[in-house]
């Protein structure tokens, strides 16, 4: 992997989150904005689990985040970054590499003594990296410098090195249950900001259901064949099964 950061210039510097613009996807659109907004993983956020009131403390350690695709990990390491009142840095350990890292870690330290603000980094992909780039954000972590966050799909246990993992616990995060995907669409029908409200669809629980069955734990592609199906109904439209099952096939078809 190289670290000599992008072609067309330097990485951009740390920013807070951006709401997503209008014409974004509805997965993007939808994204929790808040912990109440947040479903599933109630083994992680449920009153007096571990995760909950390390959130109710405002004090997050570092920490890795093992979970499927569509789980929620990006949006529980903003949310936690909100929560604790941290600057949320993303990287990708896919198409970033160190010399970004030691940039990051600058921009903390300087955040840091400038206004006593903390920094999460949200490491996506975080076994992408092999022993050498992991071992990098050791003294960081250990120094406080900056509350790391390492998504990954694959086991930690053979993937992150030991030395890191004795600094950062593992949370595991679930596929989303079907009800947690219910919700999730019916809070996109409803919403008027965010989701589809202004549309003013009908669609029978049923429909809902099969499309959130069919997602298979997964929020993007559930949230992706509720969009195809409300362009394909129009505003006022009902969302029957047949025009949920053809959204579904055009949806995953793109999504794979």
């Amino acid at each position: 992997m190289s670290d000599t950061g992008d072609l067309f210039g330097p990485p951009p510097t740390s920013t807070e989150p951006r709401a997503p613009r209008a014409g974004a996807p509805l997965a993007a659109r939808m994204r929790p904005a808040a912990l109440s907004e947040f479903q599933g993983q109630t083994h992680l956020l449920g009153p007096g689990k571990a995760l909950r009131t390390m959130l109710e403390r405002k004090a997050p350690s570092s920490m890795i985040l093992w979970g499927p695709p569509g789980s929620g990990k990006t949006t529980l390491a903003r949310l936690i970054a909100r929560e604790a009142d941290a600057t949320f840095v993303p990287f990708s350990a896919v198409t970033e590499g160190v010399a970004r890292v030691r940039e990051i870690i600058a921009e903390a330290k300087e955040r840091q003594r400038a206004t006593g603000r903390d920094t999460l980094l949200f490491c996506d992909e975080i076994h992408r990296f092999n022993k050498a780039q992991q071992d990098a954000f050791l003294p960081h972590v250990e120094a406080g410098t900056v509350i790391l966050i390492g998504a990954t799909t694959e086991n930690p246990s053979f993937e992150i090195v030991r030395p890191l993992l004795s600094r950062a616990p593992v949370f595991v995060l679930e596929p989303l249950k079907a009800d947690d995907l219910v919700e999730i669409l019916e809070a996109a029908l409803a919403d008027r900001d965010r989701g589809l409200g202004v549309m003013a669809l009908s669609v029978d629980s049923a429909v809902l259901r099969g499309v959130a069955e069919a997602a298979d734990g997964d929020a993007r592609p559930a949230l992706g064949a509720l969009e195809a199906a409300a362009r394909l109904v129009g505003p006022g439209g009902a969302i029957t099964a047949d025009v949920a099952q053809e959204a579904l096939q055009h949806r995953f078809a793109v999504y794979d």
